[in-house]
């Protein structure tokens, strides 16, 4: 069996991780797919910590020193000092609503996008951790909700229909803002 090779153009990606390379063809339609990823994560996102913060004295208190340990993960000593040191649940009380609104805010408008689906991503990993139930295995919602975060910045989601396509091509001297600070594609995009 032979492969042809398509060569490389606008819908063609190609990685290299660990001596292994992987090639992928995206189809027209998957723009939109990533766009929906996008606005999906950004809706849920936006409405768990608007429905924290406006649902009235929010604390992680609860969750952190009863449903966490009755999961029983690999961090549940971690989780307990947060719930019993009162600074540590101070910052997780105001961190995680917070998070949540900015996090879906950016997803919707599309700007700072691969930022808002890191922190995305690096919260999910925690409820995994803290949501720890491999009775059905080791994939739940939490995990796949991750590697949607992680999908949604490698696609560059923030481009479609979001701001970051504006804010990357901003001009300032007559060169774009990325092509000036090129470091900016790891918060935009």
């Amino acid at each position: 069996m032979a492969i042809e090779n398509r060569g490389f153009g606008p819908n063609v990606f190609e990685s290299k991780l660990g001596g292994i390379t992987v090639t992928g063809r995206a189809h027209g339609l998957s723009a939109w797919f990533v766009l929906a990823l996008r606005l999906m994560m950004g809706v849920a996102f936006l409405n768990a910590g608007l429905d924290k913060l406006l649902g009235g004295g929010f604390s992680a208190y609860g969750y952190l020193a009863h449903a966490v340990p009755e999961n029983g993960g690999p961090l549940v000593d971690q989780f307990l000092w947060i719930a019993g040191t009162p600074a540590a649940l101070a910052f997780i009380d105001v961190a995680v609503p917070f998070g949540q609104l900015a996090i879906g805010l950016g997803l919707i408008i599309g700007a700072a996008v691969r930022l808002a689906a890191f922190f995305g991503a690096t919260m999910m990993a925690t409820f995994y951790l803290a949501n720890w139930d491999v009775a059905h295995g080791l994939i739940n919602g939490d995990f796949a909700y991750m590697l949607v975060f992680l999908a949604v910045a490698a696609f560059g989601a923030g481009r479609i229909l979001g701001l970051d396509a504006y804010i990357e091509n901003y001009e300032i001297d007559g060169q774009a803002l990325v092509d000036r600070y090129p470091k900016l594609e790891y918060v935009l995009g």
